[in-house]
């Protein structure tokens, strides 16, 4: 298994930040690098719940995505099983610091060599996430 691991300090509340997530429309505003946009067929925001889209990227082509959500804590953590290839599990921690909240996105693939061949893909593809994260609740 490999773990791409980034961390940033967000000024905003844990609270606000989860909620990001847990709202489908403003999950569809920010989820993707930077230049995509997303389409929601489902996302079912709770433990064990369907989350089917496709990311639109800035070429015009399309990455139909199947996941589901696994361990959710209101304000603490997000854990999203990514059931398509490249399969991995995503898991975003928040923790409140002073300026706001620090939140760790980790991306564990199951198979490292795939994970390897994904890195300078995925590594600056989570940044962007989290700048449009940041942006949205900021």
């Amino acid at each position: 298994m490999t773990t791409f691991t980034t961390s940033r300090t967000i000024a905003a509340t844990p609270r606000e930040i989860y909620a990001a997530f847990a709202a489908p429309d403003r999950l569809a505003r920010w989820w993707g690098p930077a230049g995509f946009t997303s389409s929601f067929d489902t996302c079912d925001f709770v433990p064990g719940g369907q989350w089917s889209f496709v990311m639109h990227g800035p070429d015009g082509a399309h990455y139909p995505n199947e996941s589901h959500f696994g361990s959710l804590v209101a304000d603490e953590k997000v854990v999203v099983h990514h059931d398509a290839p490249p399969r991995f599990t995503l898991t975003v921690s928040l923790a409140p610091v002073a300026g706001g909240t620090l939140v760790t996105w980790e991306q564990a693939f199951e198979d490292a060599v795939l994970a390897e061949k994904m890195r300078g893909i995925a590594v600056p593809a989570n940044e962007q996430n989290l700048d449009r994260l940041t942006a949205e609740v900021t």
